[in-house]
């Protein structure tokens, strides 16, 4: 979409209170353009709320016209939320907002740093030294951070170098390249895809999961392009393509023999970082990552090990315990099949495996005190695209050692009774909103009364779901507004994606409805058999899945479980 800007003298005008799930608030200034005005709305009524907390505030992130207000619903309601924030509005002055920081980002243009460069001056009847000039000639605001970690989406660009994004994007932007598209500019912080016109390259990290603070921009900051010789990038530039050291346990007990398809450490997540572009990762299946800590008297947040399948295939270096939730991946022990949803012993040599899926798709194995990694940003769980948390932001590979926080359980305990369902039809609730008027009504029919199923698209970023395509009133993009796991994108091409935990904090597909946190868990192990029906609650009731969820885990029961399966 080609967004147009306002101006920083225009009004944004009172706001609107949008829903995003059962944890989301949205509060949206202006209409649907890049406007200095709505985006110092939006930053000064963020500053007010971190002044003065409400209750049950997780976190707040801004996006060019919007601040999303993330809550516990076993807080706080809606409602009283609501009133906190109008209180905050209150008191919000944009104009007392300070200028922010002016940084500088060195920048190699054109040539191998920036192969699109000869093309915008062609395309603006400029030469690429002009472009160069008008580029570096302005200062920037940084309005929100987004897409990846630390990506920033800054503006607005001087008219004359206005191009549009490339028709086909890269499937592989080089990281820390310099690129712009319509009105924004911006730095890759990572190798990602792209389609904005790259036009030069900085030696600057300006998103280093190995920093005490991982992220150099922030929405509200200034920023100046400086023109650098291609030589003095070099001498600068820091070594691409290393990764993170992996964990080297002391003592381990199990040797990794194969790491499966997709397995990585994972907890309940690290929340705070949303507006740096950080998701908040952790587990598919919260549920089954508690109830699997529990059966060896774990904290139910322990990291474990989360898999899909093919699973696995492990060796146990000494006598352990290991216990498995989820997805029914058929778990073996010596080619025997092996329980799920009970603590079982192993002794030395023992290798655990898996045969077949018999239900769900995520599966985890957690053991005694937690899988022993180091926490980054508050968390161990790993997130891929970040190259952070788990064993070195990665999978699991063969030779890797997993280590074990206790050499023994606390406890070992079987459930008692039916287990969570794990890849069984589901009916799932939703919130219609934020971005339900840009659909048509029939749309909004088709997602309640259809049955949809996950496609050949799914993973821990989204789910694309297959189903009857649900059309849009008119435009099909929107300005990047922020989102949570279970918010419901939908591309131009009407078939509606699920965000899931290591999905995008913002996006530019307006949002049918999002579905409640404690139901993305269905979603999630649904397979491409299984039918998935939705189902909307009103805004102000969805606070009752949290409540239902915390009863859920309170009322479970447990036996011991004996010394085998």
């Amino acid at each position: 979409m080609t967004a147009r800007t306002d101006g920083p003298r225009a009004s944004p005008g009172a706001p609107r209170f949008l829903p995003l799930g059962d944890t989301g608030l949205v509060v949206e200034f202006g209409g649907d353009e890049i406007s200095d005005a709505a985006n110092a709305a939006v930053l000064a009524l963020r500053a007010a709320i971190e002044a003065q907390p409400p209750a049950g505030l997780r976190e707040t992130v801004p996006t060019y016209r919007s601040l999303l207000v993330v809550y516990d619903p076993l807080v706080t309601s809606v409602q009283d939320l609501g009133a906190a924030v109008r209180d905050r509005l209150a008191v919000a002055d944009p104009a007392r907002l300070p200028e922010g920081r002016l940084l500088e980002i060195p920048t190699a243009y054109g040539g191998a740093h920036g192969p699109d460069l000869a093309g915008v001056a062609a395309e603006t009847g400029l030469s690429e030294s002009q472009v160069v000039a008008a580029h570096t000639g302005a200062v920037y605001r940084v309005y929100m951070i987004g897409f990846t970690p630390g990506f920033p989406y800054m503006g607005t660009l001087p008219p004359p170098i206005r191009v549009p994004r490339l028709a086909s994007p890269r499937t592989r932007v080089p990281v820390r390249s310099v690129a712009m598209a319509g009105q924004q500019t911006g730095v890759y912080p990572t190798d990602s895809p792209g389609g904005w016109r790259l036009i030069g390259r900085t030696p600057l990290l300006i998103y280093d999961p190995w920093r005490a603070n991982p992220f150099l921009l922030d929405a509200g900051d200034r920023v100046r392009y400086v023109a650098i010789s291609a030589a003095e990038y070099e001498r600068r530039a820091p070594t691409d393509g290393t990764a993170a050291p992996s964990p080297t346990p002391s003592r381990a007990d199990f040797l990794v023999e194969d790491g499966g398809v997709l397995t990585t450490v994972q907890d309940l997540g690290r929340p705070g970082y949303r507006r740096f572009g950080m998701p908040q990762s952790g587990a598919m299946d919260p549920l089954a990552l508690r109830i699997a800590n529990l059966l060896l008297g774990n904290p139910p947040d322990a990291p474990a090990l989360e898999f899909a399948f093919p699973g696995p295939r492990l060796v146990a270096l000494g006598p352990t315990a290991i216990a498995i939730g989820g997805a029914d991946l058929g778990p073996m022990r010596n080619g025997r099949p092996c329980g799920t949803w009970r603590a079982t012993p192993l002794a030395a040599g023992d290798v655990l495996s898996f045969a077949a899926p018999r239900g769900g798709r995520w599966a985890y194995l957690a053991v005694p005190g937690g899988v022993d990694v180091p926490a980054v940003l508050g968390s161990r769980a790993t997130y891929v695209r970040g190259g952070l948390g788990g064993y070195g932001g990665r999978r699991l590979r063969r030779g890797d050692r997993v280590a074990a926080t206790l050499r023994a359980a606390a406890t070992r305990l079987a459930l008692r009774g039916p287990a969570p369902p794990a890849g069984a039809e589901a009916e799932v609730r939703v919130v219609l909103g934020p971005q339900t008027d840009y659909f048509a009504p029939d749309a909004v029919r088709a997602l309640l009364t259809e049955a949809y199923r996950p496609g050949h698209d799914v993973d821990r970023v989204g789910y694309r779901l297959d189903g009857p395509c649900l059309a849009h009133r008119a435009q099909s993009e929107l300005l990047s507004d922020g989102l949570l796991p279970g918010a419901i994108q939908v591309p131009a091409d009407g078939r509606p994606i699920v965000i899931m935990p290591d999905g995008p904090t913002a996006g530019g597909y307006p949002k049918i409805g999002a579905v409640l946190a404690p139901d993305l868990r269905l979603v999630a192990q649904a397979s491409r058999a299984t039918p998935i029906r939705f189902r909307a609650v009103p805004w102000d009731e969805a606070r009752r899945a949290a409540h239902d969820e915390a009863v859920v885990l309170a009322s479970l029961r447990f036996d011991r479980a004996g010394s085998d399966p």
